[in-house]
């Protein structure tokens, strides 16, 4: 299974009065694996950010300057997500900044969803804890995920964090790489030819003296008799 977390920074909450997306961050799992394969990029969204967007993210106008417009990111992103399955929390929000990126492009690949799958954690997160609170914060209080180095919003950061809540939420895995299961494998390996290395010596089994046998002879019966253990 090849799945996508994915992370989005935004100018606002709403692409519908000209908010752009201006930072995503993806990382891959195949089979609830990291691989180390990272999408990152910063987007020049052509337009001002509010301040209580910066707030939240940190992220300036200035920073952007120089940074590529979506038209020059939009098929290394597609090629990154296709028919992948989309892990994000609140969906709804970062597939909706992104088909509206696209459609500006007059893109053929709207909707999304039409070549990859979606799952949402924080559905799935409000279904594991009713009533509760489920941002990603309170989330990683919840299962023991340090998330103290995460002092502002960042899409890459929140996709890495997220990565861990999902797996841990989902199945008490965190995220093992592919690289450290290999060495496991091989540990695993090594233990196994050790083994065999050893199959080949003869076994030395030590014999007790007949005066040890005497003395646990005694002791048993005495035990037995005294109530404190049952005969077998």
């Amino acid at each position: 299974m090849r799945q996508i977390v994915l992370d989005t920074e935004t100018t606002g909450i709403d692409p519908a009065q000209g908010h752009r997306v201006i930072e995503i961050g993806g990382v891959e799992l195949v089979d609830r694996k990291l691989t180390g394969r990272h999408f990152h990029e910063y987007i020049n969204p052509e337009r001002d950010i509010p301040e209580e967007a910066i707030a939240i993210h940190g992220i300036t106008p200035d920073f952007l300057q120089d940074k590529p417009r979506f038209a020059e990111i939009a098929d290394a992103f597609f090629n990154y997500i296709e028919g992948a399955e989309l892990v994000i929390h609140n969906a709804p929000f970062d597939m909706g900044f992104l088909n509206h990126e696209y459609r500006l492009l007059k893109s053929k690949r709207v909707p999304l969803d039409r070549h990859c799958s979606v799952l949402d954690t924080l559905q799935l997160a409000r279904q594991k804890h009713p009533g509760q609170k489920n941002n990603l914060d309170i989330l990683c209080k919840r299962y023991g995920i340090d998330n103290s180095h995460r002092t502002l919003h960042g899409a890459l950061l929140d996709a890495e964090i997220l990565a861990d809540v999902y797996l841990l939420m989902t199945g008490g895995q965190t995220s093992l790489s592919l690289a450290d299961e290999e060495a496991s494998r091989e540990a695993h390996n090594g233990s196994a030819q050790s083994v065999q290395d050893l199959s080949g010596k003869q076994l030395v089994v030590p014999k007790a003296s007949d005066e040890e046998l005497a003395r646990h002879r005694d002791f048993v019966s005495r035990l037995v008799g005294s109530g404190d253990a049952q005969p077998w």
